[in-house]
């Protein structure tokens, strides 16, 4: 029996953008300490360290996060582990953000001008404290704008996790449309919603990159 779509049913719609959040920030930070190891890899002077991390970051940009989100929901349980599906979401989110972020800080640490590396080496600073007192800093300034707007994306893609069962915006919006039956109502409500979490987002990743080409303007 179908039910009125009342202020109970955008409560609950509501309160699960708390845990697309929560999904999100997991996601995001595990990543980006994967990313860093991701990037770290990328640049790294052995070729065993390249490979194994231009192998992982080809894998997960090239599959679909809802089919990596199968592989590890699915793949757990097949093996007995029994991972339920904040685990796996949160596991396989944090892998692709890995890859992403990996991409992205590699890129910005090839960003850093070469001459900035010599410099270092110059100094006497070996490879690890060349990285964390000189690349690192200036490759964190370039690439915050791109961090910042895969963020944007990475809280969209937590919506895939409603598929493995996972109730966050989206399954909640499915579980009270299939109880109302008021599709424009409740997802245009989960819209407003992501929109709500991911503009300010946009905005700043937007004047974080107008404010460093004005930087490498002057």
């Amino acid at each position: 029996m179908l039910r009125p779509f009342g202020p109970n049913e955008v409560l609950f719609i509501v309160l699960a953008a708390q845990w697309t959040i929560a999904l999100s920030a997991i996601a995001f930070l595990g990543g980006g300490l994967g990313g860093l190891a991701v990037a770290l890899g990328r640049v790294s002077p052995r070729t065993w360290l390249r490979r194994l991390a231009t192998g992982f970051i080809q894998v997960f940009q090239g599959t679909p996060l809802l089919m990596q989100l199968f592989l590890v929901f699915f793949g757990a349980n097949a093996f007995g582990l029994g991972l339920n599906a904040w685990v796996a979401a949160a596991i396989a989110l944090t892998l692709n953000a890995s890859a992403f972020l990996g991409e992205i800080w590699r890129g910005s640490i090839q960003a850093v001008p070469s001459g900035q590396w010599e410099a270092g080496t110059s100094l006497g600073l070996h490879y690890g404290r060349l990285m964390r007192l000189v690349v690192l800093p200036q490759a964190f300034r370039i690439a915050l704008p791109s961090t910042v707007g895969f963020l944007v994306q990475l809280i969209k893609g937590t919506s895939l996790a409603a598929i493995i069962g996972f109730t966050e915006l989206t399954r909640a919006g499915q579980i009270i449309n299939n109880a109302t039956f008021k599709p424009f109502l409740v997802f245009g409500l989960v819209a407003a919603l992501y929109f709500a979490m991911c503009w300010p987002l946009s905005l700043l990743a937007a004047w974080l990159e107008r404010r460093m080409a004005a930087a490498h303007a002057r």
